[in-house]
């Protein structure tokens, strides 16, 4: 008779995550210091640059790998979850639904013009999906959501990552003086930032400091831009299956297409509109949200070779300044056509 065995102790037990769990803390609580007092570097920017000069100077210990990988995968998700909170969506519907047709044609332009120049520029697909949902949407937090679809390597989602946060702060300087230079309106400026900035906090840095008015406008209009995460992520989803199991039989196999973290988005989203999360723990939720961010992308910066990002070259960044380029002149030209700047 056979004597069963005891399963290998998993690599992610608690114990072990602990070495790389404190390590990510203490930068990501770093970082996340210094981005309060430097709003217009942020701390996600200052946490994936902590995380590779970490990685990239010392010799870190293997046992902080899970720990690391944890943080960068789980922590992620969650964070996504927790910005689910502060998204009302009847405050968003009617700024949102005027705003609809801009959003979406910048949405195509973005997606159509990654992937052209993603076979142009010869980078692999999913680091050009990556830039393409980060420019289209949401920024980091748009490639926090779809990097467990997709799955890409750790350093492809830090250049994912670095590129958007690079024309995220490029915005925020360029964005108010070529809105003043064009004469645009405050809701004009409004509607070009809320849907050609990709992260929240550039949106409401470049908006505000155009006009009070024009922050307000970019705001909202960002919020219901950003609930397209949840359409764009099921389609990711569908077509991931679709490539792994194929259409044996004419259909393609659609069990679990959703995944946990979009149902917890959902889900705080509604609670949220209901009216069923109390006042005072929305400043908390949106706290914990923001910190998260950090910690998983300084994860994610303790993950990436800079060696490894090096010898991609210039690439990334062509793509990603090329489809920046391509939303922010999308979203202008149909503003023109349609009489709202």
């Amino acid at each position: 008779m056979s004597v069963a065995t005891a399963a290998p102790p998993s690599p992610d037990r608690p114990a072990r995550l602990l070495p790389g769990l404190l390590l990510s803390l203490l930068l990501a609580a770093l970082a996340f210091a210094l981005g309060r007092a430097l709003p217009l570097v942020g701390g996600a920017v200052l946490g994936i640059v902590l995380g590779l000069l970490v990685r990239n100077a010392l010799a870190l210990p293997a046992s902080t790998a899970p720990g690391i990988r944890f943080s960068a995968k789980y922590l992620l998700q969650a964070a996504v979850v927790l910005l689910g909170f502060g998204l009302d969506l009847r405050v968003v519907v009617h700024t949102g639904l005027s705003s609809l047709a801009v959003t979406l044609v910048t949405l195509a332009v973005a997606f159509l013009t990654a992937w052209g120049l993603a076979r142009l520029l010869k980078v692999h697909h999913v680091l050009g999906t990556l830039i393409g949902v980060g420019t289209a949407i949401c920024g980091g937090s748009a490639i926090a959501a779809v990097a467990p679809i997709l799955r890409p390597d750790e350093h492809d989602t830090a250049l994912a990552m670095s590129t958007i946060f690079l024309f995220n702060l490029l915005a925020v300087l360029l964005f108010p003086p070529l809105g003043h230079l064009l004469g645009l309106s405050d809701a004009g400026f409004g509607l070009w930032a809320g849907t050609a900035i990709n992260d929240t906090s550039s949106v409401v840095a470049a908006g505000y400091h155009y006009s009070q008015a024009a922050g307000d406008i970019a705001t909202v209009v960002k919020l219901a831009r950003a609930t397209l995460i949840i359409p764009i992520c099921l389609v990711l989803a569908g077509w991931q299956v679709w490539r792994a199991h194929g259409r044996a039989d004419g259909r393609p196999d659609l069990r679990g297409i959703v995944p946990w973290f979009i149902v917890g988005f959902l889900a705080a989203s509604a609670l949220r509109s209901a009216g069923l999360v109390p006042a005072g723990l929305l400043a908390p939720l949106h706290l914990a949200a923001g910190f998260l961010i950090v910690l998983a992308l300084t994860a994610v910066g303790l993950s990436a070779d800079l060696r490894r990002m090096a010898a991609t070259g210039a690439r990334p960044l062509l793509l990603g300044l090329g489809t920046w380029f391509a939303v922010a002149a999308s979203s202008l030209l149909v503003q023109v056509l349609l009489q709202q700047a």
